[in-house]
């Protein structure tokens, strides 16, 4: 998009979007596309028994496969921190304890910048008490509390945190914030049955399941989605009580959702969160591709802002709005492919 697009699509939006949470500033005609890049840290707590071991190993190592081979993570951007390195020495960064998983948090702060996304997500078992919930790790854990001091540093990122530990629900009210999805396999911390909600999340990248919209990327309302019905479909199929409800967070509101339908209120940001990392595709390119895809991701921060305003504008106002955002979308998309296209 030219200076001149840029100032129409702005003009467009006028003050519509002037007292949106997040503020979208104009880029400088002169200053480099900005390209988000996508992280993904992955942390199996303490199993109790050998065959939850297994179960959690197998989630962390099927994911990590998922974002590299299929959603095109680099693999240097990939940490799993495990209960057991001896498990697999060469996929396991280092054990999961709560000193190593604050180091790498460390890290992550340190090694990304805003605008990145940062998926973090937590597969094993999990306890709460009347205060405060927890997941459990070798040794000390680490509570809802310490983890959402942790995750403050990553602030300017937008950030997905998964917890797909039982009594995990109330990590929802504890981590909720301003670019952040928060991802619960249940709704409080008093559901501790074994839970299930990891293996589809799994599954939802893993597999040709879950890309609802067929744009070949898997988001985490769609994961979210694919999981929380899977999960209800295998205990309808045993004729067994449900004994977990997932729940999604991304406005910030501290309250969880379990259908969210990413039209307004939970789901708008987890809808625009997928894993595919444009620096990577585009490291090396042509710098027009580039700065096309930095216009494209301006425009669908325009959309999701957009979106989240919806229900304080009048109806034709947004309609009108967001047709604009639309065919710039549309328009964006071609002139990439056209490019793409010519390339030898």
């Amino acid at each position: 998009m030219t200076l001149r697009g840029r100032v129409a699509v702005s003009i467009a939006l006028g003050s519509a979007l002037a007292a949106a949470p997040v503020a979208v500033r104009a880029q400088a005609p002169d200053s480099p596309p900005a390209v988000r890049d996508t992280w993904v840290l992955i942390i199996t707590g303490v199993s109790g028994e050998p065959h939850y071991g297994k179960q959690f190993h197998e989630w962390a190592v099927g994911l990590a496969d998922a974002v590299r081979q299929r959603h095109g993570v680099g693999e240097e951007n990939i940490t799993y921190l495990g209960e057991n390195t001896e498990r697999a020495p060469n996929r396991i960064a280092g054990r999961s304890t709560r000193e190593n998983v604050q180091r790498e948090l460390a890290r992550l702060a340190e090694r990304t910048r805003a605008g990145d996304r940062v998926l973090i997500a937590l597969f094993g078992h999990g306890s709460a008490t009347n205060t405060e919930s927890r997941f459990n790790l070798p040794g000390p854990d680490l509570t809802a509390t310490e983890w959402k001091a942790l995750l403050d540093r990553l602030a300017g990122r937008t950030v997905g945190f998964v917890n797909a530990a039982s009594a995990s629900g109330d990590f929802v009210g504890a981590l909720s914030g301003e670019g952040r999805v928060v991802i619960t396999a249940t709704k409080s911390g008093f559901e501790r049955n074994e839970t299930r909600f990891g293996r589809f999340f799994v599954d939802a990248f893993a597999r040709d399941v879950a890309d609802v919209d067929k744009d070949g990327q898997v988001s985490l309302l769609e994961a979210f989605d694919y999981a929380r019905r899977e999960v209800t479909r295998t205990y309808e199929e045993e004729g067994a009580l449900l004994t977990e409800h997932a729940q999604l967070d991304d406005d910030g509101d501290g309250t969880g959702t379990a259908a969210p339908d990413g039209q307004s209120g939970d789901g708008l940001l987890a809808r625009s969160f997928t894993l595919n990392s444009t620096a990577r595709v585009l490291a090396g390119a042509d710098p027009r591709l580039r700065a096309l895809y930095a216009d494209k991701q301006a425009i669908e921060t325009n959309l999701d802002l957009l979106r989240r305003r919806k229900a304080e504008m009048p109806a034709a106002e947004y309609e009108k709005l967001l047709e604009t955002l639309l065919v710039a979308l549309a328009e964006k998309n071609e002139e990439i492919k056209a490019l793409e296209e010519r390339k030898p």
